[in-house]
């Protein structure tokens, strides 16, 4: 299915609000809150005081993890009736690690437009300001809250050898920090937290060094992890099967290329072509 996004016909616009500061709002984002017919958002209260401060007076319906399944129907209801939608959750962007996936995915099914604006994420400011290697990274959000299950999951992300973005909060960073430091080592780290906002702090350094700080931090938390640089004989392996094996590790083409190309000294044309050609 081909979505044309500015087709004029009904549509649902996930639209980031500021993370901290109200000022980190963009002009389009201020200017579709003003036209759309109506918002759904993970807290009417919370919106409310973003729309107070720009004075947009717009009808705000509830539409959170615990109802987005219900609220599908509503949000394709209201198209039908030519209605325009935003959807915005308390911070950020939807569907960022916040609710939104589950209406945007009905709507899509419903054959109408999704149109998502360009705005505030939190991992953004957090890699650019970490100090580590900022591509390629993978952007993971929050790990599972039981310490069994989030330990599998770092298991199956020790061998990668990009920045890993990591959500998390107050209650559990300690514990995720000394998951981290049995499971991927001691690792270069960046702990930012309460971007944008008065309290907005950037704490760099290995694992064991920021583990006894962390105690006194409050907020909320982004942590940028360097990838696996333990040194790797690829001696063995011909360049088709080296590209090959970060792909099925979830890395897309280009970055494969792009990192093999790195670790092996080579032009990242020399990779690309002996992996096209050979594949």
């Amino acid at each position: 299915m081909i979505q044309k996004s500015y087709d004029d016909s009904a549509s649902l616009y996930l639209i980031p609000t500021p993370i901290g500061n109200l000022d980190d709002i963009t002009i389009r984002s201020l200017n579709t809150l003003k036209t759309v017919d109506e918002i759904l958002c993970e807290d009417t209260r919370t919106t409310g005081v973003l729309l107070k401060k720009y004075d947009i007076n717009k009808k705000l319906v509830s539409c959170h993890e615990y109802n987005e399944d219900k609220m599908i129907e509503y949000a394709v209801n209201k198209l039908k009736e030519g209605y325009n939608l935003g959807l915005v959750t308390d911070q950020g962007s939807p569907i960022i690690s916040d609710p939104g996936y589950v209406v945007s995915r009905g709507v899509i099914k419903a054959g109408f437009n999704v149109i998502s604006l360009p705005g505030s994420t939190a991992f953004v400011p957090a890699l650019s300001s970490s100090g580590i290697e900022p591509s390629p990274f993978m952007f993971y959000g929050f790990l599972n809250s039981k310490k069994s299950k989030q330990k599998e999951e770092l298991n199956s992300l020790k061998d990668y050898r990009y920045t890993i973005i990591f959500y998390e909060a107050v209650h559990r960073i300690k514990d995720t920090l000394e998951n981290m430091l049995s499971i991927l080592g001691d690792r270069n780290i960046c702990i930012g937290r309460e971007i944008s906002k008065i309290h907005e702090e950037y704490t760099r350094g290995k694992i064991s060094e920021l583990l006894p700080l962390v105690d006194t931090m409050k907020g909320e938390f982004v942590i940028v992890v360097e990838g696996n640089k333990d040194t790797v004989d690829y001696s063995n392996l011909d360049i088709i099967s080296h590209v090959k094996l970060y792909v099925e590790d979830g890395m897309k083409e280009m970055d494969a290329i792009k990192l093999v190309a790195k670790e092996r000294h080579l032009a990242k044309s020399v990779v690309y072509n002996e992996y096209h050609n050979g594949k």
